[in-house]
């Protein structure tokens, strides 16, 4: 975009919407269980894919799934899967389908435990984000202690799809931790 501020790498030369989703969406805290219902959908399709991939499908994704209305997701049955896979509008790997529905299940459980899935999943950077201060992407890890521990708690739980580098992708789109370069002028709004 030609509006002289400045974003980190990986959101130059791409698409409107892309660059909408760095500047409004990426690194921002997330509070919502039905929203971190999405991105743990989103996060989970894009592996082995590109974000822009998974980006063009967003709202293909959020018809197919009940507009993240995990609780009707929780209840698809088996006719209801195989017709997501004629589905041109979303990823339609059987695994990643089966295991939105199978994450959807494991969220509920885990509100049950927890009150919200929004309370449990905090706890794994102490209820803050974590403030990171990278000059460029290259120091940006693919994973973490942090992400190792919620990987390995949520496979626990019965999520699929949730390996440790998907992991830190859900952190860093959720705003758990803040990767936004230290040029970019999300860094310090993302801190607000």
């Amino acid at each position: 975009m030609k509006d002289g501020k400045t974003r980190c790498a990986w959101a130059e030369g791409h698409d409107e919407a892309y660059v909408r989703y760095h500047d409004e969406e990426w690194g921002r805290p997330v509070h919502d269980d039905a929203v971190w219902f999405e991105f743990l959908t989103l996060e989970g399709a894009q592996a082995g894919l590109s974000w822009s991939t998974i980006l063009n499908k967003r709202a293909g994704y959020r018809a197919a799934f009940a507009n993240w209305d995990y609780l009707q997701v929780a209840q698809f049955d088996e006719a209801k899967i195989q017709a997501l896979r004629d589905n041109p509008n979303i990823v339609r790997n059987q695994l990643k389908i089966r295991s939105t529905v199978t994450n959807a299940q494991a969220l509920i459980k885990v509100q049950k435990e927890f009150n919200s899935f929004n309370d449990y999943i905090w706890r794994f950077v102490s209820g803050e984000p974590i403030i990171n201060h990278w000059k460029t992407m290259a120091e940006v890890p693919v994973s973490t202690a942090e992400s190792d521990a919620l990987s390995k708690d949520l496979k626990k739980r019965g999520f699929k799809f949730v390996g440790t580098t998907i992991c830190y992708a859900l952190m860093q789109a959720t705003g758990m931790v803040n990767d936004h370069t230290v040029d970019c002028f999300c860094y310090k709004e993302t801190q607000t």
